[in-house]
């Protein structure tokens, strides 16, 4: 099929029956899900993403909690005073470059990021329990498959033009 047929198939076909705001629909409501949870906590989506981090990988840089959080080093820099204000996290220098410092979790940071874990993991089990697990395999191949085309898509559309 040709770009200009593609187009107006896609152009054609009811929204309804399109995967992006099928995809954006779940996000939208697994977001607003997790919102509604972690204000319980007084946590933010991006401080809960940065608490799980850090349980997972250890301590990190802002730099390193930006990228992984999808958010700008400003804007890191703004999470993690306000979790440290809270003691929720502690920096400290590191000990490779005296510039960065690295953020680590609290044992109040762990106690909270538990309670709240145990709350948001009632959703993963709802969703895991609403198919079958050949379906539920499926359902995440798919997802996959379809994060890595968005992927590839907005990296094509942000590369510079070749010369």
């Amino acid at each position: 099929m040709n770009l200009l047929l593609e187009w107006e198939y896609v152009m054609e076909a009811p929204v309804e029956e399109s995967l992006c705001p099928r995809i954006r629909r779940s996000e939208q409501a697994l977001m607003a899900h997790h919102e509604a949870v972690l204000r319980t906590y007084g946590l933010t989506m991006t401080q809960y993403m940065v608490m799980l981090t850090l349980s997972r990988e250890g301590g990190m840089s802002g730099a390193q909690l930006a990228r992984s959080s999808g958010v700008t080093q400003q804007s890191m820099s703004s999470v993690l005073s306000n979790m440290e204000g809270k003691e929720l996290i502690r920096r400290e220098t590191s000990p490779v470059h005296a510039k960065v410092q690295i953020a680590a979790l609290t044992g109040a940071g762990e106690a909270l990021l538990d309670r709240a874990y145990s709350e948001v993991a009632v959703l993963e089990r709802a969703l895991t329990d609403a198919f079958t697990p050949s379906e539920h395999a499926a359902l995440c191949e798919l997802l996959d498959r379809a994060t890595a085309v968005l992927v590839k898509q907005t990296r094509s559309t942000t590369a510079p033009p070749a010369p």
